[in-house]
C-alpha cells in the first residue's frame, strides 16, 4: 500500500535510488524585461532520476526559470544543455520533442472535455497519422489511436482517476484537476518533468496524494523532476537537491539539510536580507 503520511517519509526505494549523470545544465542564465532583471547569472544542474526543487520567496524568479528551460522565454545571456546538446534558445515545441514536459501553476485544461480526452492531448507529438486519416479513423490511424488510448488508460489507472475517465474536467474538484494536468504531462512520456507549484491551493489530503504520485513517477517511471513548490515540508521531504532563488539571484544550492541551514536562505525567508 502506498504511504499516506504528511510530512512524508520517503519509501525505502527512494533513499537508495541511483542518481545518474547531469541531464540538464543551466549556465549563467540572465533574463530581463526592459529594465527589470528577472534572473541574474543563474547556474545549476539537474541529474538524471533526481527530484530537483527550485524554491524562493514570491517574485524570486522561479517560474521565469522554468519558462527559460522549456522555451517560453528567451534569456538574454547564458545557455541550457540538455543531454549534451547546448542551446542558447529553443522554442516550446523543440523542448517538448526532446522530452521535457511541463505543468503550470494555473490550470489550462479543456474544461468541457473528458478526463481521457484531456490526457490524450498530451499524446499529440507522438501521433504520426495525418489529420485526414485521424478524422476518418481509417486503418492505421484507428490502430494508432487505440495504442495511444491504451497508454492513456495506463496513466489514468496510475493516477487513480478511473471513476472519472469520462467526466468533463470542469466538473472535478480542484485536486483531481491537478492530477489530470499531471496525467497530460505524463502522456508525453517525458525524460524531464517540470512541475510549477503542483500543490498550490490544495488541502492536506490532496497534498498527500500529489506527493505520493510525484515520488512514484520518479521511482517507477524513472522520470527526472524539477519542482517549484512553496510548501517547505514537502520540498524537504521529497527533494534530492534544492536550489534557492531570491530577487532573481541564486543564494543557495545543495541537499535539503544544507539548504535548511544556509544563513542566506534563512535570512531571505525571514525577510532580514533586504
Amino acid at each position: 500500500m502506498k504511504p499516506a503520511l504528511y510530512p512524508l517519509e520517503k519509501p525505502p526505494t527512494m533513499t537508495t535510488k541511483k542518481i545518474g549523470d547531469v541531464i540538464l545544465d543551466v549556465k549563467n542564465i540572465s533574463l530581463r524585461f526592459g529594465g527589470v532583471k528577472a534572473l541574474t547569472d543563474i547556474s545549476f544542474n539537474v541529474k538524471e532520476h533526481e527530484i530537483r526543487a527550485i524554491i524562493g520567496p514570491n517574485g524570486a524568479g522561479k517560474s521565469s526559470m522554468l519558462n527559460c528551460i522549456n522555451g517560453v522565454y528567451t534569456p538574454q545571456d547564458g545557455s541550457i544543455t540538455f543531454r549534451g546538446k547546448t542551446f542558447s534558445h529553443m522554442n516550446s515545441r523543440q523542448v517538448a520533442e526532446m522530452g521535457v514536459a511541463r505543468t503550470f501553476q494555473n490550470l489550462a485544461l479543456f474544461k468541457g472535455m473528458s478526463v481521457i480526452d484531456n490526457i490524450m492531448t498530451g499524446r499529440n507529438l507522438k501521433i504520426k497519422s495525418n489529420l485526414f486519416l485521424q478524422a476518418l479513423r481509417l486503418g492505421p490511424a484507428e490502430r494508432e489511436e487505440m495504442a495511444h488510448r491504451e497508454k492513456v488508460e495506463h496513466i489514468i489507472d496510475f493516477l487513480e482517476i478511473q471513476a472519472f475517465r469520462k467526466t468533463p474536467v470542469g466538473q472535478l474538484p480542484y485536486g483531481l484537476q491537478k492530477r489530470v494536468d499531471l496525467g497530460r504531462a505524463l502522456a508525453m512520456e517525458p525524460q524531464v518533468l517540470l512541475l510549477d507549484e503542483p500543490m498550490a491551493g490544495m488541502n492536506v489530503e490532496e497534498k498527500q496524494d500529489m506527493c505520493r504520485f510525484i515520488l512514484d513517477v520518479n521511482d517507477e517511471f524513472g522520470t527526472t523532476i524539477v519542482l517549484i513548490e512553496h510548501d517547505m515540508g514537502v520540498v524537504m521531504d521529497i527533494s534530492d537537491r534544492v536550489v534557492v532563488l531570491d530577487y532573481g539571484k541564486k543564494i543557495g544550492d545543495g541537499t535539503p539539510d544544507e539548504v535548511r541551514n544556509n544563513q542566506d536562505v534563512i535570512s531571505a525567508y525571514l525577510g532580514t536580507s533586504h
